[in-house]
């Protein structure tokens, strides 16, 4: 922007902009220094099995509601100030609001469709979209972690047969059982983050029964279901390593 134009804004607008500007810029450099350090910055450990550290799927897991609201907000809102939208200030709060969705709550995310959708039909159908998005993300992440839980069950069953055999090599025990109590953790994280957006959906849902159709809510409540029983596969699985884990004792 020219010195003139500045000078030629309003004075609110000035301050609007003056003041968000070096916030942006600040939750952008933050975000993007915590990008740099890798994936110990998400909750990973250098022990821990690479697929379930990098990847979309495990970004989008690793982070509570907050966090993936801040980073997606932070983009929109950067990309906001770099434009030629006539009001900065306002395309960056409205940016932000549709970067957040059901993870800064339902109450939350329920102001923002109503924002967007008048109509209840419309904003359930955009509810719907959303979830099946996110069920898509929790299939491809439990196919990732069966993989994963498949080999450290093989470790498992190895490592229980050395010590009933006494040939077991203590030191790689040590760290194969690291790597496979890193692995868990992540994973746990994973799912509590899974779980609660489960829950969150069926908080909208519940504030949108209020208003919808019975037959309107048949496939809002299909859809977190699966979504339900998808997560709770991938928490079946994780329990079963972590119970055959937790039997194992190296003295």
């Amino acid at each position: 922007m020219s010195l003139s134009a500045t000078k030629n804004m309003p004075f609110a607008s000035k301050v609007k902009q003056g003041r968000l500007l070096p916030i942006l810029l600040s939750v952008t450099l933050v975000l993007g220094g915590c990008a740099s350090t890798g994936s110990s910055m998400l909750g990973g450990s250098s022990d821990a099995d690479p697929r379930l550290t990098s990847g979309e799927e495990a970004e989008f897991f690793s982070r509570s509601g907050y966090q993936a609201c801040a980073a997606s907000a932070a983009i929109g809102a950067m990309a906001c100030m770099l434009s030629n939208s006539s009001n900065k200030a306002v395309c960056a709060v409205a940016a932000g609001v549709a970067a957040c969705g059901v993870a800064m709550g339902a109450n939350y995310y329920l102001d923002q469709r109503r924002g967007e959708y008048a109509n209840t039909g419309e904003r359930l159908d955009a509810m719907n979209q959303d979830i099946q998005q996110d069920t898509q993300r929790v299939i491809a992440r439990t196919e990732t972690a069966r993989s994963v839980i498949a080999e450290d069950k093989a470790l498992i069953v190895g490592i229980e047969q050395d010590i009933a055999q006494k040939t077991l090599n203590r030191e790689r025990a040590e760290r194969d059982l690291a790597a496979i109590d890193s692995n868990i953790e992540i994973l746990k994280r994973d799912l509590a983050n899974m779980n609660t957006k489960v829950v969150e959906y069926e908080e909208v849902a519940e504030l949108e029964r209020q208003e919808a159709t019975p037959e309107e809510m048949v496939e809002v409540e299909h859809n977190i279901q699966k979504m339900r029983d998808q997560v709770l596969a991938l928490q079946q699985e994780v329990d079963t390593m972590y119970s055959m884990r937790s039997a194992i004792t190296l003295g």
